[in-house]
């Protein structure tokens, strides 16, 4: 009895063996991740408002995993470059996305040769955060309000520039929904990020730009830029001295930047809710809270589906804005 008892322990060892041994190595390793530093590619250059909440992020996501987070920028075509590495990247829980809604929700209606499909080849983890944009313009255009940049725009149509950070970014198409209701005519300029915009709008090389107001109030603060109006549909608590452009004329004009947190799809479940617990927790905490209230964002920390479900709206949303302003794919 003792001996066929000892045989069967024996053969339901070896089969448990076997069927561990016939799992996928991403499956079986979950338990031990994160064995090694985790890459979080920001698809904007140093500096920009992207890179500044990720890094806030980082160190600390790095302290609750117990693994460093190295944030690594991939800026160009308006952040579709390296958002489309990371929907390419081995699904194991060691490359991460942060980035902005752009990529995300209006590269596909507006890029001719995207080579990635965000709803299918990027996992949501979460939504980090919400930000106003502003307008702002050059000091030295000598307008002081919405209603009189318009007004000079329509006196000189074609000739003012304005910059944002890509085509179908939330910068680009506040311009263009601005520029179809107003019925005025602006140069678009893309560049890498809004330090980049913010520059060339102070050397007089472009007018205008829609903004987050994380790169730019510093700048009108220091007397280099003017802040026109924000593009919220009410006031906003954060800029509650900055005239919107919905009560400057312009009824229900929305245009809100947002920046979340993906993984390649296909990145086991696990990891992916590990990483939304650390990361709404540490979105959640007063400290962090703090620091991005004081860069001009709300914070905010959805779960993985509410993400998925905001992608969804918000492509829906701006494709109208896209067809209605009749901007074309680059």
């Amino acid at each position: 009895m003792a001996t066929f008892t000892a045989r069967r322990r024996l053969l339901a060892a070896m089969a448990a063996a076997g069927a561990a041994a016939a799992l996928p190595l991403v499956a079986r390793g979950q338990s031990g991740w994160p064995a090694r530093p985790l890459r979080m590619i920001v698809p904007f250059p140093p500096g920009s408002s992207p890179d500044l909440i990720a890094r806030l992020l980082t160190e600390r996501l790095a302290a609750s995993l117990g693994q460093p987070v190295v944030v690594e920028n991939r800026p160009g075509a308006g952040g579709n470059i390296g958002t489309g590495q990371v929907a390419r990247a081995a699904p194991d829980g060691y490359t991460l996305l942060f980035t902005i809604n752009g990529p995300l929700v209006t590269a596909p209606t507006l890029s001719r040769h995207l080579n990635y499909d965000p709803m299918r080849q990027l996992a949501p983890i979460t939504l980090v955060a919400t930000s106003p944009n502003v307008l702002v313009v050059d000091p030295n255009l000598g307008v002081r309000n919405l209603r009189e940049f318009v007004a000079l725009a329509r006196s000189r149509p074609g000739a003012l520039n304005y910059g944002s950070v890509g085509n179908g970014s939330a910068a680009h198409l506040a311009m263009e929904q601005l520029k179809t209701r107003a019925g005025i005519a602006l140069e678009h300029i893309p560049y890498p990020g809004f330090p980049q915009i913010a520059a060339a709008i102070i050397a007089g090389q472009i007018q205008a730009g829609f903004m987050v107001p994380a790169i730019a109030m510093p700048q009108v603060q220091a007397g280099r830029l003017r802040v026109l109006a924000a593009t919220t549909t009410g006031r906003t608590a954060l800029l509650p001295d900055v005239p919107t452009v919905a009560e400057s004329g312009y009824p229900g004009f929305e245009a809100i930047s947002w920046q979340a947190v993906l993984a390649p799809a296909g990145t086991p479940r696990a990891i992916i809710d590990r990483l939304y617990r650390e990361l709404v927790a540490i979105i959640g905490s007063d400290a962090v809270r703090e620091r991005m209230r004081a860069q001009y964002f709300i914070p905010a920390g959805t779960a993985p589906e509410s993400l998925r479900q905001t992608m969804a709206s918000e492509k829906a949303r701006w494709d109208k804005v896209i067809r209605a302003a009749g901007v074309q794919p680059e």
